[in-house]
């Protein structure tokens, strides 16, 4: 299989989501079919899985991560949560379920023999920013998938993740507002290809409940300072998006319709937001095309 990718010049960039994913995740699985490449690839929380199957060209893991997966009783549920594994069960997702015989085997091989740079970010708790890792933090399967499983700790929902001696969370709750961006201009990109899995109309509300907030993670005040802002960084590197799309220098895909929630689990409906999802960008695969001039 040759891995080299064939655009040179364009980042690709994956949002969050939690289980939207099942909608952007056809959006791997239409760039993989178009013979798509990019030479960098950012995600954060369930943009990280995404990236991860993109990398490896694995499309249909990319389904089955955020639709037939679901169905998994180890997947995770509010009995998890209350046993304090969290709402979905982070410890089989990341750490079991990608082993050889798992539910979703993960061809590691693939992944590290493509040539394309990477980032994935997490919410470093202590230090109160989101930190972005790459191919030299990434030796092992393990290393990935804990990497993957600290960027998509939703706080309160999720346990955080203790990894290199620090305590994670979701990477969204840095300055990137759960869009990585800023990790593809750092990296020198000036033309990006960015998966959204909010409507282009959608504007996030304010956040609410500090006081709350501050007494739960009353040892890390840069989680409580995260969470408040979201909100308006999430908006604000939204109007970025819609700017340089205006400039000519980004292609944006909003899905048309999101009928899921971070956490649905009804498969029924997650395959079906996939299914829309899939005719949708095969509609818009020409002018996919035309804007990276492949």
């Amino acid at each position: 299989m040759d891995l080299t990718p064939n655009i040179t010049d364009t980042a690709l960039v994956f949002e969050g989501g939690g289980m939207r994913g099942a909608y952007s995740s056809a959006v791997v699985a239409t760039l993989l079919g178009a013979g798509l490449h990019f030479p960098y690839v950012a995600g954060i929380s369930a943009g990280g899985s995404h990236t991860a199957n993109y990398l490896s060209r694995a499309p249909e893991r990319a389904r089955r991560s955020f639709v037939d997966f679901a169905d998994d009783p180890r997947f995770g549920s509010w009995w998890t949560w209350l046993r304090g594994k969290g709402l979905f069960n982070a410890e089989y997702i990341y750490q079991q379920c990608w082993l050889p015989g798992g539910p979703l085997p993960f061809d590691f091989a693939t992944f590290q023999a493509n040539p394309a740079a990477f980032a994935i970010g997490a919410f470093d708790a202590a230090a109160g920013r989101t930190v972005y890792w790459g191919r030299d933090q990434v030796e092992r399967p393990i290393d990935l998938m804990a990497r993957i499983q600290a960027s998509s700790t939703i706080p309160i929902v999720m346990p955080p993740v203790r990894l290199d001696g620090r305590l994670w969370y979701d990477g969204a709750l840095g300055a990137n507002g759960g869009i990585p961006l800023d990790a593809a201009q750092a990296a020198g990109f000036r033309r990006f290809f960015v998966v959204l899995s909010r409507e282009r109309s959608y504007v996030k509300s304010p956040s609410h409940g500090r006081a709350a907030l501050a007494l739960k993670f009353r040892k890390y005040p840069g989680v409580v300072d995260g969470i408040m802002a979201r909100p308006a960084n999430y908006n604000r590197v939204r109007q970025e998006l819609f700017d340089l799309e205006a400039s000519g220098q980004a292609c944006l895909f909003f899905p048309d319709r999101v009928a899921l929630t971070n956490h649905t689990s009804d498969v029924a409906l997650l395959q079906a937001a996939y299914d829309e999802a899939l005719a949708q960008s095969q509609r818009e695969l020409p002018r996919w095309r035309d804007f990276l001039g492949v």
